[in-house]
């Protein structure tokens, strides 16, 4: 008989011209060099319903790879969860963990297809259940987005709490990739925001580094939130100013004494708006030439920072540095004056 490359005819979508003789369970099972069996390729493909029934069975579909993924996991991965007979969708296969204690319920919410789980099937325990790293089926439908996919019972102050290894919630996650706004607006209360993780960023941390400050309820940008800082000494006004979400912040809050905060270096918000070419979102109401010349630990001032990085043109026209003549560039190289930044 013709040795049929399984793996192949399920990627390029000929398993329908195959003949029937082509599949049996010694080649279904049968491990490549990354321990995936032509089963594993045909989930991930959706081509399980294109199989002989007698062949997809609960222990077929328990089958292992290297890295401990079954072929429910990868149909899960890839969305063809709904090309699973139905009686294999159980609490026991889709409970099967990979070395990295991974569910098929963990991987389908990671991807975006909870919707193709029977809901009896995602309860309170299938929601909290971590995987090694302590990430629950709630932490990866918050990086995915599909937390508006859930039981809605399962949206709790209680379960948004849920940390994984690294100190992160639930919230956590989901700020950082952009989306609480899936979650109801009750749920967000300055004790939750202001939760740290293990490195002590807050989810106002999380919101501001990714560039998602706009879903932070306005009321909660005060100064004593902005000015929180993480182990490492870097403020969510920082955050903010490098990632050029400024204008998320009320303009009665952005106030001078909040743009001179210094993190560790001593920078200032301001240099690091000056930095990534964001000194447009100032006010220009708050220039001043003292605030361009303010200076961070190693004498490095905010206009210095916007003139070396190409962004002289975001500075006030009448801050904007002129070249120097020849006399004052003189001057400078004998250290008897300096740029003005």
């Amino acid at each position: 008989m013709d040795n049929y490359d399984l793996h192949e005819a399920a990627r390029s979508g000929q398993l329908t011209k195959l003949p029937p003789g082509a599949f049996t369970l010694e080649r279904l099972r049968a491990r490549n060099a990354a321990g995936n069996t032509p089963l594993h390729t045909i989930a991930k493909y959706g081509g399980l319903g294109l199989l002989p029934p007698a062949l997809v069975t609960a222990a077929t579909l328990s089958l292992r790879n290297d890295a401990g993924y079954t072929p429910l996991h990868h149909a899960g991965i890839n969305g063809h969860l709904d090309d699973v007979p139905r009686q294999f969708l159980t609490p026991e296969l889709l409970g099967l963990t990979s070395n990295s204690g991974y569910t098929v319920f963990h991987v389908a919410a990671a991807h975006g297809h909870l919707q193709q789980l029977p809901a009896a099937l995602l309860t309170r325990e299938v929601a909290r259940l971590p995987t090694h790293l302590g990430n629950t089926l709630l932490h990866e439908a918050a990086e995915s987005g599909a937390l508006d996919r859930l039981p809605a019972e399962f949206l709790t102050a209680a379960n948004l709490q849920l940390r994984n290894l690294g100190g992160e919630t639930v919230l956590h996650v989901a700020a950082f990739n952009g989306h609480l706004d899936q979650l109801p607006r009750e749920l967000l209360t300055a004790p939750v925001l202001l939760e740290t993780t293990n490195a002590g960023d807050t989810v106002l941390h999380a919101a501001a580094i990714s560039g998602h400050l706009g879903q932070i309820p306005a009321e909660f940008l005060t100064h004593d939130h902005l000015v929180v800082a993480s182990k490492a000494g870097f403020t969510v006004i920082h955050a903010a100013a490098e990632t050029g979400q400024l204008a998320q912040i009320p303009r009665e809050r952005l106030t001078t004494d909040l743009l001179l905060t210094r993190n560790d270096n001593g920078d200032t918000p301001l240099h690091a708006a000056a930095y990534e070419g964001h000194l447009d979102q100032v006010p220009p109401a708050l220039f001043t030439a003292d605030l361009l010349g303010v200076r961070n630990y190693d004498g490095v001032a905010v206009g210095r920072v916007a003139v070396a990085r190409g962004f002289a043109h975001q500075l006030p026209l009448a801050f904007r540095p002129k070249p120097p003549g020849a006399l004052r560039r003189g001057l400078i190289r004998l250290g008897l004056a300096r740029a003005k930044y």
